[in-house]
């Protein structure tokens, strides 16, 4: 069972796996064991150094291709025009997709110009190198602009997103935009696993914390999680969420952690991030 959510007519599954930290064999090996899980879409990125694992994952799934939503991004050394293409080839050579579904830029590049860089997303895009374009860790002034400035639509922004984090401004952004929100480290690194109130409510289900949490995110309009681990046992749990529903109060006490707003992803180059209310 694959739940999506559509934006400019593309439908996007909702639940991804995360590769980041994911190494050679093991990542291979992950890849191959969440497809099996269930999941469709497969995130990965040029700083992970695990794309040609990842490809080799997907291939020993042997899903057919088009059954499969594969996101990778690039990274900011490789955002002006010429660079950005060559990188995104050599991704997709290291992948052996033929295409991806989703190139992101990782982080904003102060450095490069974002009309060129998106002209050079836009290029891989017409030459089908991949089917659509996004971006990641932009504020959001910053996606305004890309929306503004691509001629192909900005299919999502990849954020930090948990339930320790208030990320209210983003959401609403991309909301009023039509744009998707993928959320990274969703389980707060393991975070979530020491929650009292996530642990009450995983109670009554029968479900982890993990569990309840990817299913906050599968209620949440607009909203794509990309959860990771190295077990396959955990992995296969994180996508096991289809046969319980949070109630709107439960998804309110979830939401309402978020009082803590706490950031576990931000380097030096990282953008001035939008102050919630």
């Amino acid at each position: 069972m694959t739940l999506t959510t559509k934006h400019f007519g593309i439908d996007i599954p909702k639940i991804g796996f995360g590769t980041w930290r994911l190494k050679e064999e093991t990542a291979q090996m992950c890849v191959a064991k969440a497809i099996e899980a269930g999941y469709r879409m497969i995130d990965t990125a040029q700083a992970y150094e695990n794309e040609k694992h990842v490809g080799r994952g997907i291939a020993d799934a042997q899903l057919p291709r088009e059954d499969l939503w594969v996101t990778t991004k690039v990274w900011m050394s490789d955002f002006n025009d010429g660079d950005l293409q060559a990188s995104v080839e050599k991704s997709v050579e290291r992948l052996g997709t033929d295409y991806c579904d989703l190139i992101l830029m990782h982080w904003p590049n102060a450095d490069v110009p974002l009309e060129e860089t998106l002209g050079a997303m836009n290029e891989v895009r017409e030459r089908g190198l991949t089917r659509n374009i996004g971006v990641s860790n932009f504020n959001s002034e910053q996606l305004a602009e890309a929306v503004k400035l691509s001629k192909a639509p900005i299919l999502t922004n990849q954020v930090e997103y948990h339930p320790f984090i208030n990320q209210t401004p983003i959401l609403e952004a991309a909301h009023a935009l039509g744009t998707s929100i993928t959320a990274y480290s969703p389980l707060a690194q393991g975070k979530v696993f020491d929650d009292k109130v996530l642990k009450e409510i995983g109670e009554k289900y029968g479900k982890s914390p993990a569990q309840v949490t990817v299913r906050w995110f599968v209620q949440q309009p607009g909203v794509i999680a990309i959860p990771r681990s190295s077990s396959p046992d955990h992995l296969a749990q994180n996508n096991d969420i289809h046969d319980f529903e949070l109630t709107p109060q439960e998804m309110g006490r979830i939401t309402a952690l978020n009082a803590e707003d706490q950031r576990l992803i931000n380097p030096s180059w990282a953008p001035d991030w939008d102050k919630a209310a």
